[in-house]
């Protein structure tokens, strides 16, 4: 029993100094903002929120195609031909801009009209959205972060909202045992209920990567945390998940990190795929268990930051990505803007080709199955990554495609497509595919876009462009790399002076 209360004590001792470690951190922190000129965070999202409980009526805005961002969610509507955008982010070089802005693009017109509604979500990115025609349509909206301007500070968010379509009115929805704050998490619509997977939390000082799921039920609105049987994925945040018309759900890829030690990181993106599986002769909807999968056909190279899009028949189609090769000194990125099909029926994946018409081969027709790739050897084995913060990143082998015909090779020559990026809002609508904003990197520069696009999938004849990207890109340097380059100056300037 003494052996026992001494270790009981100790326990405590640690708690406290842990408690006093965090303590001064806070108070340092708070410090540091006050020179800035920069509030708490949790001031600054408290202050937004009453702001928007003070407006008073619903505007209803005709305007142009939103500003350039990443990380927002793209959906469909549920009910009407449009599509709706949600948040957001968009970093200059120097201040972050979070956003809470609410538009509908109708397809037919090609207008976006921007929705201010009283009491809706503070800004936020790395979140997710749900649309479903129940209750005479709902937009559903989880997790999340935002941060401050000057990205000092970071807060992650556990709400849950729902924004009624029938009468574009916010509601926040009070329920308890939901998951932990966090975000760049997946949230799919399954039977009337909303299912919630992994994730990511970081304050800065520390972080943490989730693999536990949780269902939220539209008829009782209560949360109820999953315990599937089976061995299920590893933590992991930006994955791939869809639900299958067979009432499964899909999980494939994602990333996650470790601490090695201080300051050290080591980066991990997955290439694995599990299936959600309700168990046999459950009423309650509670009961699933875990099942890994192999997803075949194509082969195509590690990455992260990839969208993907939920289309009829059981299809789902992915658009671009990053990885990046690590060596000693340095980090290269390299971002696509390839577009793969993954049939959810057989589980395989296939590379969509887009040709002009007078492009299409008239004598010989290609299979898909007759596609074959082929793997740089100097980049097959896939090398640790970094964190950019939110989704990002990968390393992996470079592929290039070719198609045999009659044992002789003949280049596909594809028509326009938008350019490399990650993170982009990719929907399919009416067999419409429709591709917006993203970001790239140009060397040490983040280019975030603003551009829109459409593709007709029953016809695979070209993207069209539906706005285009030409306003010049605001770039900013960063105090570190301004101080850089005076540095860099001050030394050419020595040297001379030396010469002389």
């Amino acid at each position: 029993m003494g052996k026992k209360d001494k270790n009981k004590k100790k326990g405590k001792g640690a708690e406290k100094t842990a408690a006093k470690t965090e303590k001064k951190e806070v108070t340092k922190l708070k410090k540091d903002l006050a020179k800035m000129g920069e509030d708490d965070i949790e001031k600054i999202i408290a202050d937004i929120e009453k702001e928007e409980l003070k407006k008073q009526e619903i505007k209803i805005l005709k305007v142009d195609s939103p500003r350039r961002r990443v990380n927002f969610s793209f959906v469909p509507h549920p009910d009407k031909d449009e599509l709706i955008l949600f948040g957001g982010e968009y970093f200059n070089g120097q201040k972050t801009c979070i956003y809470n802005d609410l538009f509908f693009y109708n397809m037919q017109q090609n207008l976006w009209t921007l929705v201010r509604s009283p009491g809706g979500p503070p800004p936020r990115c790395g979140h997710q959205m749900v649309t479903t025609s129940a209750n005479k349509g709902q937009l559903w909206v989880f997790g999340g972060e935002y941060a401050s301007p000057t990205q000092s500070q970071f807060y992650h968010y556990k709400d849950l909202w729902v924004f009624h379509l029938s009468n574009s009115r916010w509601e926040k929805i009070t329920a308890a045992n939901g998951p932990s704050s966090r975000s760049g998490h997946r949230m799919v619509f399954l039977k009337k209920q909303l299912f919630v997977f992994g994730g990511f939390h970081d304050n800065l000082r520390d972080y943490k990567y989730y693999n536990d799921i949780y269902s939220f039920s539209l008829e009782t609105y209560q949360w109820t945390k999953l315990e599937p049987s089976g061995k299920g994925p590893l933590p992991r945040s930006s994955c791939c998940m869809v639900p299958l018309s067979d009432g499964k759900i899909l999980v494939y890829g994602g990333y996650t990190k470790e601490k090695l030690k201080k300051d050290v990181d080591k980066g991990h993106v997955f290439t694995d795929s599990f299936l959600l599986v309700p168990e046999k002769n459950d009423t309650t909807g509670t009961k699933w268990k875990w099942v890994q999968t192999k997803l075949g056909g194509l082969s195509f190279s590690q990455r992260s930051g990839m969208a993907m899009a939920l289309a009829p028949n059981n299809l789902a189609y992915t658009f671009g990505g990053v990885f990046d090769v690590e060596d000693e000194e340095d980090i290269s990125s390299s971002f696509f803007n390839d577009l793969y099909l993954l049939d959810l029926n057989s589980m395989l994946w296939k590379n969509v080709n887009v040709y002009k018409k007078d492009d299409k081969p008239k004598k010989s027709k290609i299979e898909e199955n007759e596609l074959e790739m082929e793997v740089e050897p100097e980049a097959e084995t896939p090398k640790v990554v970094s964190d950019d913060g939110v989704f990002t990143v990968t390393v992996g082998p470079a592929i290039t495609m070719s198609a045999k015909v009659d044992d002789k090779t003949l280049n596909i020559s594809a028509s326009f497509k938008p350019t490399p990026r990650m993170n982009c809002g990719l929907v399919v609508k009416h067999g419409v595919l429709y591709l917006f904003g993203g970001m790239v990197e140009d060397g040490d520069k983040q280019i975030t876009m603003s551009d829109f696009y459409s593709l007709d999938l029953r016809k695979l004849d070209e993207w069209r462009v539906l706005v285009e990207d030409e306003e010049v890109k605001e770039w900013l340097a960063s105090e570190s790399e301004e101080s850089s380059d005076e540095d860099e100056s001050e030394d050419s300037e020595n040297d001379a002076m030396e010469t002389e």
